[in-house]
């Protein structure tokens, strides 16, 4: 939202952008541009930086799948078998 607000220099303009944004008169957009202004820092980094954690992300899932799939009657060393075999 932020981005298509003030454009893709919204990592460089960040300040510029949260005042306007505050002056929009909508309580909703208000509370949201404040928030944001508290972490200036990760906000500006998480606009200007490329990097990704979508990789962990799919992995943690993964993971997580596999957990749920075996809860029931199943051992904890099958669990482990089939999180190594699926690794």
């Amino acid at each position: 939202m932020l981005v298509r607000t003030c454009g893709q220099d919204a990592g460089r303009e960040l300040d510029g952008c949260l005042f306007e944004t505050r002056t929009y008169g909508v309580a909703a957009l208000e509370a949201v541009a404040a928030g944001l202004a508290q972490d200036r820092t990760a906000v500006r980094t998480a606009l200007t930086t490329s990097w990704s954690n979508a990789q962990a992300g799919g992995q943690i899932s993964r993971r997580k799948i596999l957990k749920r799939t075996m809860y029931g009657p199943t051992s904890f060393g099958m669990l482990r078998r089939r999180v190594l075999l699926a690794a």
